[in-house]
């Protein structure tokens, strides 16, 4: 076993729900918002639940992953939507689309300058000349006078088919990579020994993103703290975007400028 949450999509979703769909009413709402169409890529999709929704919602989606038990999840309970196996820095789908979205931090799974590269350039290649990238990630900046994430351990529990699963989740920040790594240990029962499973993310600031999204042909259009799908504040259509971009959470809508494509 890999990881525990992405072999059992159902137990990630039990792990992180979303019963309002809040995170794909974002998009469509930011989608809405800034004027982009209905062809739309989701770059990490995961369990396939924001593109299953977005679907049924009228659009035309393709959703990409690179867990095979994840994409496997998605074509069984989202038909309406299509999805693949790949890799976000490589992936070549022969294809344009008018929105491309990358959420809950997938994008920092790019831990060098040479992953987000790789990866701006696909989504470059992918994007139809105006076409529209939607990200939300955590903001590397939050970090610069904060420790609230970073104090101590802290200890979850749920339960999934009667078995209740407890994990215990420490974070720190390695300098020297600029990543937020992550250990992660699960214990429930009939388990021997603790199952750690370790993970990190790239930590970007807003401004280096901005730059790195004008190196790549994008426009920022808008760069944001909250509200947003992963934030207290309740998102809405109509919401102000609060840019103090001191929160946790960074949100970013770029447009691909026409001049790339020329």
């Amino acid at each position: 076993m890999t990881n525990l949450l992405t072999d059992n999509p159902e137990l990630y979703e039990h792990q992180f729900p979303d019963p309002d769909h809040v995170a794909a009413r974002f998009v469509h709402d930011l989608v809405a918002r800034f004027g982009g169409g209905r062809a739309l890529l989701d770059v990490g999709c995961g369990t396939g639940r924001d593109a299953g929704y977005l679907a049924r919602a009228g659009y035309r989606v393709t959703g990409l992953d690179s867990s095979e038990r994840m994409v496997g999840h998605a074509r069984e309970h989202h038909p309406d939507a299509e999805f693949v196996l790949g890799d976000m820095r490589t992936f070549a789908l022969g294809r344009r689309f008018d929105v491309l979205t990358c959420l809950d931090s997938a994008l920092l799974y790019n831990h060098t300058n040479a992953d987000l590269d790789a990866f701006l350039t696909r989504c470059r290649e992918h994007l139809v000349p105006g076409g529209l990238l939607v990200a939300e990630m955590r903001n590397g900046a939050f970090f610069l006078g904060s420790t609230e994430l970073l104090d101590g351990v802290r200890t979850r529990t749920v339960t999934w088919r009667d078995v209740p699963y407890t994990s215990h989740t420490e974070l720190w920040i390695d300098h020297a990579d600029q990543l937020l790594r992550r250990r992660r240990a699960w214990e429930w029962p009939g388990q021997d020994e603790p199952l750690v499973q370790r993970s990190a993310w790239r930590l970007l600031f807003p401004q280096e993103l901005r730059h790195l999204l004008g190196l790549a042909g994008f426009e920022v259009l808008a760069l944001f703290d909250r509200p947003g799908p992963r934030t207290d504040e309740p998102w809405t259509p109509d919401a102000d975007l609060i840019t103090t971009l001191s929160g946790d959470r960074l949100h970013v809508v770029a447009r691909l400028t026409e001049r790339t494509h020329q």
